[in-house]
């Protein structure tokens, strides 16, 4: 939502400032089709150039995650705690041979299955299930398990940032193509100097589009959605980040709920359960 009332207030006073000041959008528009064609077209082919293809796969829907937001809501987060918790207690009370079944086959296991929104993320599914193989391998050293689930996670941003990246580096580069096309307007131009005046000066107007449209899309467009796309991934990574607290706060011999209190102070404020709503969630995942 913030996303469309951003976009709605740069075009209005962006271009409402242009009409009161006199200007004319008509000169605009009748360059917008060939200018909006060198700039952005050159723009989006120096994307495919410097991308594979696993990131501009990515390129759409991290934009569509502008106007919808994050993938993790505060039921999420409520969510992973208590399922954390429900694994955590098992593991204490019976032992890590007992959750074997629910991490071989996660899909078919009565704990994820209360929690269809974590089983549908690949990655949080393979996170948990993969350190809790690492612990029933006898791998116990919370260091250890820390620094393998910390690689994990680096590997996972890094990859899940690319989108972003190259979202980036389009607005970056898009004020020098902007002076492309006013330079391809340029020289076009002093080719019918001998046209008169008035013709000439609407020629360079339609050239100078193409310096104004590189760094109205750059700075106002494609930058801030690159910014709101990182900030973004940021919050999903916290996530997965709270999953790495509750086991390793568990391997560092703390009692169940107390290991996903660890994990709850970790949770970002605009989502973050309170105690007691935390122990109301777990309490009725017990009953």
């Amino acid at each position: 939502m913030m996303g469309i009332v951003g976009i709605a207030v740069v075009f209005v006073m962006v271009f409402g400032g242009y009409l009161l000041h006199g200007g004319h959008l008509g000169v605009i528009i009748a360059a917008l089709p060939t200018e909006m064609m060198v700039i952005f077209g050159g723009a989006t082919g120096a994307m495919i150039v410097g991308n594979s293809v696993e990131v501009l796969k990515g390129v759409v829907p991290n934009i569509k995650k502008v106007f919808s937001g994050g993938k993790w809501g505060e039921q999420d987060f409520k969510d992973v705690l208590c399922l954390l918790f429900t694994i955590t207690k098992m593991i204490k009370s019976k032992g890590i041979l007992v959750i074997e079944s629910h991490i071989e086959k996660p899909e078919e296991s009565t704990i994820f299955q209360k929690y269809p929104r974590i089983l549908g993320d690949h990655f949080a599914v393979d996170f948990i299930c993969d350190t809790l193989r690492m612990l029933s391998m006898n791998l116990d050293d919370p260091h250890q398990v820390f620094d393998a689930m910390e690689a994990q996670l680096e590997k996972h941003h890094h990859e899940a940032l690319g989108p972003q990246h190259a979202l980036q580096t389009m607005a970056d580069g898009l004020p020098a193509i902007g002076i492309v096309a006013a330079v391809l307007g340029v020289i076009h131009t002093m080719g019918s100097v001998t046209e008169p005046p008035e013709v000439l000066g609407g020629m360079i107007g339609s050239a100078l589009v193409g310096t104004f449209l590189g760094v109205f899309l750059a700075y106002l467009l494609v930058g801030p959605f690159a910014t709101r796309i990182k900030q973004i991934c940021d919050e999903e990574h916290q996530f997965y980040l709270i999953i790495r607290d509750v086991l390793v706060a568990h391997l560092n011999g703390n009692a169940p709920q107390v290991s996903v209190e660890i994990g709850r102070g970790n949770v970002p404020s605009k989502v973050q359960p309170t105690f007691f709503e935390l122990e109301e969630a777990i309490n009725s995942t017990t009953e």
